[in-house]
């Protein structure tokens, strides 16, 4: 790996810093957990689209740049540098698109990735389900087949974004009679304005709305918007939850952003006797830099032709962890009233403490590393 940037990625990044430094707004958008925040973050994704800086590692046919993956990290980095609005439109552009580059047809890809990019379409990811979180392959709803398509039943449960979002994608039973429950799956995308779809918000511990609950009762779903072959949803889900615990979800530029805040904390809220809580803000430099290294060489692995298999699982873990260290060494910063505040640093820890359940428990993910890196034996399940 060459840690030495090349003249284009420096060009580059210079062009996103300018563009970002004229463009990104003076004052924070509301929360993109509300309704309102949601249309004002939608609006900024249009911003970002109408320059191309929305997704700049797609092809230009969809939208983007067709940089390859070390300007994208170039970009997030400045992206998370200038303050600029959290991505409202990250469950399609991060986890879904992905995909679709895999798996689609150019159908729906020339369908479906332009109006994800401009910010038209937000999309849900309708994952778990009441008793079918990390055992994901133990999900019941299913999908039946019928003139022209499917008809989707059952309910999806914890799906961010899903109370003001467009639509959504999920796997689904469809052959219930399959002999491995992993087996007889099929990933398809909905409208969750369609009939039969009743949307129902889960207060979040912020008394934010976003979160919400899925019902689907005999909703119609075209063959089109069916993602590769019916019966292979397992193994293109898979695809999707390595970039969800590998390089895309959760890029450096995050965490090297919030460490270099932290610092700016200290400076100004630290007290230089309390060695131990300078030791911590230190720490979290260091682990932000060496996810920032980590990440670029699996970049460099994945630019050679190689996939991100079961690592991804080593990534999930560190930021997930990193992400609630970080912001408990802020509130500690702040004194007794931090995690009353309202700002960033109270928001962020409450976001950070759900890092270790959603994509993969990091218990689910331990056991992945265990088994499938270091040849471990099997645990008791």
């Amino acid at each position: 790996m060459d840690l030495l940037h090349t003249f284009e990625e420096d060009a580059f990044r210079d062009e996103a810093r300018a563009w970002l430094a004229e463009h990104v707004p003076a004052r924070p958008l509301p929360s993109l957990e509300t309704r309102e925040g949601f249309a004002a973050h939608r609006a900024w994704e249009a911003r970002l689209h109408a320059d191309r800086w929305s997704v700049v590692s797609w092809p230009r046919e969809y939208g983007g740049r067709g940089v390859d993956i070390f300007k994208w990290l170039v970009f997030e980095e400045e992206y998370f540098a200038a303050g600029a609005p959290g991505r409202v439109s990250q469950n399609g552009i991060n986890l879904l698109a992905p995909t679709l580059f895999d798996h689609a047809t150019a159908e729906q890809r020339a369908r479906v990735l332009p109006p994800m990019a401009s910010g038209e379409v937000i999309w849900a990811q309708a994952w778990s389900e009441p008793e079918s979180g990390s055992d994901l392959a133990s999900l019941r709803s299913r999908a039946v087949r019928t003139d022209g398509g499917w008809l989707l039943s059952g309910q999806k449960t914890w799906s961010s974004r899903a109370a003001f979002a467009d639509r959504a994608f999920g796997i689904f039973r469809t052959d219930p009679k399959a002999p491995k429950p992993h087996q007889g799956l099929t990933y398809l995308m909905f409208d969750l304005r369609a009939d039969g779809v009743t949307i129902r918000p889960i207060g979040r511990l912020d008394g934010k709305p976003a979160f919400a609950e899925i019902f689907l009762d005999e909703v119609f779903v075209p063959d089109e918007d069916v993602v590769g072959e019916p019966g292979q949803g397992w193994r293109i889900a898979m695809s999707t939850t390595g970039n969800e615990r590998g390089l895309t979800l959760r890029s450096p530029g995050r965490f090297l952003a919030a460490a270099q805040r932290l610092v700016q904390l200290w400076r100004t809220s630290g007290d230089p006797a309390d060695t131990a809580l300078r030791d911590r803000v230190a720490d979290a430099v260091v682990g932000a830099r060496a996810y920032q290294l980590f990440t670029y060489a699996n970049a460099s692995r994945f630019a050679a032709g190689s996939v991100i298999g079961a690592e991804a699982s080593l990534n999930k873990v560190f930021w997930s962890d990193y992400d609630i260290a970080l912001h408990e060494t802020a509130l500690d910063l702040l004194g007794a009233d931090g995690e009353l505040a309202q700002g960033e640093w109270a928001e962020g820890h409450v976001f950070s403490l759900a890092g270790p359940i959603y994509a993969g428990t990091n218990e689910i993910q331990r056991d992945i590393i265990a088994e499938r890196l270091l040849g471990l034996p099997k645990g008791r399940r």
